[in-house]
């Protein structure tokens, strides 16, 4: 039987997204060279209004080194789902009604968190779906490593590297605003990497206090300057002992950019330094995916196909020990890896001497 398979990304961008549909479609086509793969437009919003188109084997080539998406992708929130369209249609029947129309025998999806929900909604509904975990933050629960991650570390740690120097000639204090709203896994390893003798992480509150004081003491050592990086969702321990509704009005009042400049302007109030900030921003999403992202993404896909081959939907495709692996939906979304204090790589960073500002 040729099978009829939509493929679609969903969320923010990256640079392997390109890579995981080719692994996915070269392993579909090897086993089944008449299969049908329709690629939908922008995520979820091209299957719930018949954006689509139906692709060739030749739309697959030359995809390894390219980075983003051909098929476009765009943010469709979980918490909205459920709600009628601005027409008053129920999203997840108009999905559903694309994928009837079209006979889809499943539906591949490349997507984060919040497109794993959707994904698992979807599955809930009766929907054939096998879901790849794409995300720069590396926070999918059940898998090791996603594809995204890697070629965001490069460009993060690219921008602490190039920091370094212009921090040691002037004698200041660097800040890098390194990605990741509600975990810190790219800032940790970016500041690893990079030599950050700060490191800030949205699972950790900081103290200012005890940022200064990681500060001085590199002044005390005879070390003229000083590099912090931090995850844009970083909170200091006042804020995080907010109410969530509280900690959001107090985010929308802020008349700084992001945390880093916040940091800076507190940083320089405390002691006599002077405080530069770099945000190295939607640079981390984009450029040509590292070969080791080329990797993971080829295999992802190669696996996700294999998924669809042997009829086994509602799973994601996850990366554990080095193996690949299935795992439900249901059992990975809605929940977040995030980095415990106690995690190995927190451990020994402290060893080295890098401070997470609490204590």
């Amino acid at each position: 039987m040729t099978r009829r398979i939509g493929l679609l990304t969903s969320g923010g961008d990256c640079q392997s997204l390109n890579a995981t549909m080719r692994g996915f479609a070269k392993a579909l086509y090897r086993d089944d060279p008449k299969a049908t793969i329709y690629g939908f437009k922008n995520g979820y919003w091209g299957l719930m209004y018949n954006e689509y188109f139906e692709m060739k084997p030749s739309d697959f080539s030359g995809l390894l080194a390219r980075g983003g998406t051909i098929l476009g992708t765009s943010r469709q929130s979980f918490k909205t789902i459920s709600e009628p369209d601005s027409y008053g249609n129920d999203k997840v029947e108009l999905m559903k009604g694309t994928m009837k129309r079209l006979n889809l025998d499943a539906l591949v999806m490349l997507g984060g968190n919040g497109s794993i929900k959707t994904a698992n909604l979807l599955a809930e509904n009766g929907a054939n779906v096998i879901a790849l975990p794409k995300t720069i933050d590396n926070d999918i629960y059940g898998t090791d490593m996603t594809f995204g991650f890697h070629s965001a570390l490069e460009v993060a740690t690219h921008a602490i590297d190039c920091v370094h120097t212009t921090a040691a000639s002037h004698s200041r204090v660097f800040i890098v605003e390194i990605m990741g709203h509600k975990v810190g896994w790219l800032a940790l390893y970016a500041g690893m990497a990079g030599g950050a003798d700060v490191i800030l992480l949205p699972e950790i509150p900081y103290s200012l206090d005890a940022v200064c004081k990681s500060i001085e003491r590199r002044r005390a050592e005879d070390n003229t300057f000083a590099i912090i990086a931090v995850a844009e969702g970083a909170k200091s321990i006042e804020e995080d002992k907010m109410s969530k509704k509280d900690y959001k009005k107090m985010v929308e009042k802020r008349q700084d950019p992001s945390v880093a400049y916040g940091l800076a302007r507190a940083i320089e109030k405390e002691i006599s330094a002077e405080v530069r900030v770099t945000v190295p921003g939607h640079m981390q999403r984009g450029g040509s995916p590292s070969p080791y992202d080329r990797v993971i993404a080829s295999r992802a896909g190669a696996a996700g196909a294999q998924a669809v081959i042997d009829g086994d939907f509602g799973k994601l495709i996850a990366f554990r020990g080095g193996k690949i692996v299935r795992i439900p939906l249901d059992d990975t979304a809605g929940k977040l890896k995030e980095v415990s204090i106690d995690d190995p790589m927190i451990v020994e960073a402290r060893a080295m001497g890098i401070s997470f500002g609490d204590r």
